[in-house]
C-alpha cells in the first residue's frame, strides 16, 4: 500500500522552494489586453525548462527527489527524473512538487496538457496535474492512479475549461509515493500544452452527479466536493480528472438561506431550504446539493479544566495530540461523515447512519495512565426510537504500538442518560477504572463510538479528552 499522506497534500501547502521564483501582481486591464500579455508559450520542459519555470517542492517530500537526467529521454537530450523514497526514507515520505511561471502564461489556446513517462519499474503514479501554484490553486487539475511500466507511454490530461487559463502559473505537478513501500525511479519528458482537437464530449459534475441533501446550521460552511469531468479522449475511453470549484458557475436558488462563492464553500446565513447547483462553460451540470439550514447553531458547553491536567482528541480548548482519523470507515460500518462542522471557530464531528465509527491516533499513541477519566460531549439528532444509551469502547495497542499482535487490550463501556434522548448536549464523563478489560492504558489508540441500541443514529460529538 502507498502512503496514503500523499492523498491529502493538496490541502495543506506547507512549502519548501528549490528555485524562488518571483510572482508578478495582478493588473487591472482589459480582456484583450491581458490576453495579449502573457506569454502563449505551451512547452514546459523539452531537453530543458522554457523561460521564466521554477520548481518548488511540496512539504513532506524529499527535496533532492527531482533532477534533469542526461542519460534517460525520450527523445532530444535529457529528461526529467524523480527519485520516489521508500517508506522510512529521514529526507521525505513521497516525491512531489510543482513547476511554477511566476509570471503566468496565456494557455487559452490549447485542449490538453501531454508528456511521455516510463518508470524503472511497472508502477502507478498517485497524482499528476495543473494549476497548483502555491497560491489558491483556482484552476487545478488533478489526474489520479496513472499507470505505468518500463515503456515510454504518453499521458494527456485534458484541460476542462481552457478560456479560465489566462494567465496560469501552475504548469504541472506531480505526487507520488513508495509502491509497496518501496521507492523506485520515474521519467518524464516532452511536458508540453497541446491543442488536439480529439478530446470531446466533457461530462462535468459536482458531488460525484448525485442529487444530495445535507443539514446545516447559521455560521457553518460546506465545501463542494466531488467535481469531476470526464472526457471521451482520442483513443476512445474515458478519462476522469478532478478539477477546481472555479471552473464552475454555482447558484443558490435562495441566497437568504445560503451563497456559494467560486471556491465552491457554501456559507450559511439563514434558517429554510436552498438548491445549489452549478453550470460549467455555460452548461448545466448534473449533481445538486439541497441545504437544509435548521437555524442557530448550540454549542457544547467549552471545556475549562487546566490544559496540563488534559491529553486532548477533539476540542477548540486545547491543543489536540495526531489523530489519524475522526472515521475509519471501517468494514461492516454504515457511519457517514466526521469533522464536517465549522461554526464560529468550534469544529464539531457529525456522526450519521451510525452503527459504529472507529477515532484512531496510532502515531504515535497516547499514555493515559495519568488519567483517571474520558470526557465526550454528545448531542442526539434523531428523534426516534430509543435514544438514551452509547457505548464507549476504548483499545490499547499494546508496548509495539501495533494492532493486532497479540498483546492489544480493549473495552466497551455502555453509558445511560435519559437526557441523551431530549436532543440536547450531555458531557459524559466516564471514570477509566470503569473499563475494566482494558490491561493497559500506556498505548491507547482508539476510540470506538456506537449505539448500545439501534435507536440512536445521528449525533454530533464536541470536546473528546481524557483528564485526571
Amino acid at each position: 500500500m502507498k502512503n496514503i499522506k500523499i492523498n491529502y497534500i493538496l490541502n495543506v501547502f506547507v512549502v519548501a522552494l528549490l528555485s524562488f521564483v518571483n510572482f508578478s501582481c495582478e493588473r487591472n486591464m482589459s480582456e484583450d489586453a491581458t490576453l495579449s500579455t502573457y506569454s502563449k508559450n505551451g512547452d514546459v520542459f523539452i531537453d530543458t525548462f522554457s523561460a521564466g519555470l521554477g520548481y518548488g517542492a511540496f512539504g513532506g517530500s524529499k527535496y533532492t527527489a527531482f533532477t534533469v537526467d542526461t542519460d534517460v529521454k525520450y527523445q532530444g537530450t535529457a529528461s526529467m527524473r524523480f527519485d520516489v523514497p521508500s517508506v522510512g526514507d529521514p529526507t521525505g515520505t513521497y516525491a512531489g512538487g510543482v513547476f511554477i511561471d511566476g509570471s503566468g502564461r496565456n494557455l487559452t489556446e490549447f485542449d490538453a496538457l501531454t508528456f511521455w513517462v516510463k518508470g524503472s519499474q511497472a508502477a502507478t503514479l498517485n497524482e499528476v496535474g495543473l494549476g497548483t501554484d502555491f497560491g489558491l490553486n483556482k484552476y487545478n487539475v488533478r489526474m489520479q492512479n496513472v499507470p505505468i511500466d518500463t515503456n515510454w507511454k504518453k499521458i494527456i490530461i485534458p484541460l476542462p475549461d481552457a478560456s479560465k487559463l489566462v494567465q496560469e502559473k501552475g504548469m504541472f505537478w506531480y505526487s507520488e509515493g513508495p509502491e509497496n513501500g518501496l521507492g523506485y525511479s520515474f521519467w518524464i519528458d516532452n511536458v508540453k500544452y497541446e491543442k488536439l482537437g480529439t478530446i470531446a464530449h466533457a461530462q462535468p459534475v459536482i458531488l460525484d452527479g448525485t442529487n444530495s441533501s445535507q443539514q446545516a446550521y447559521i455560521g457553518s460552511t460546506i465545501n463542494l466536493s466531488g467535481l469531476t469531468d470526464t472526457f471521451n479522449m482520442p483513443n476512445g475511453i474515458n478519462q476522469t480528472i478532478s478539477v477546481a470549484p472555479s471552473y464552475y458557475i454555482f447558484t443558490s436558488t435562495n441566497p437568504s438561506v445560503a451563497s456559494v462563492n467560486e471556491l465552491g464553500v457554501v456559507s450559511i446565513i439563514g434558517s429554510g431550504t436552498t438548491l445549489i447547483k452549478a453550470t460549467f462553460a455555460g452548461i448545466e451540470v448534473a449533481g445538486s446539493l439541497t441545504v437544509n439550514s435548521l437555524g442557530a447553531f448550540s454549542h457544547a458547553t467549552a471545556p475549562t479544566l487546566n490544559s496540563a491536567n488534559v491529553i486532548s482528541i477533539f476540542s477548540n480548548a486545547y491543543t489536540n495530540v495526531p489523530v489519524e482519523y475522526f472515521n475509519g470507515y471501517w468494514t461492516g460500518s454504515t457511519t457517514q461523515g466526521q469533522v464536517d462542522i465549522h461554526i464560529a471557530g468550534d469544529d464539531v464531528i457529525k456522526y450519521s447512519q451510525l452503527n459504529y465509527v472507529g477515532i484512531q491516533f496510532s502515531q504515535p499513541t497516547i499514555n493515559a495512565t495519568p488519567m483517571t477519566f474520558i470526557h465526550l460531549d454528545i448531542k442526539v439528532q434523531n428523534t426516534t426510537g430509543i435514544r438514551n444509551s452509547i457505548k464507549i469502547k476504548l483499545a490499547d495497542f499494546g508496548a509495539d504500538g501495533v494492532y493486532g499482535n497479540g498483546n492489544d487490550s480493549s473495552f466497551e463501556f455502555s453509558y445511560t442518560n435519559a437526557t441523551l434522548a431530549t436532543g440536547a448536549w450531555v458531557g459524559i464523563e466516564i471514570p477509566l477504572s470503569s473499563f475494566t478489560g482494558l490491561t493497559s492504558r500506556a498505548h491507547l489508540a482508539q476510540i470506538i463510538i456506537g449505539p448500545s441500541t439501534s435507536g440512536i443514529t445521528d449525533i454530533l460529538v464536541d470536546n473528546i479528552y481524557f483528564h485526571n
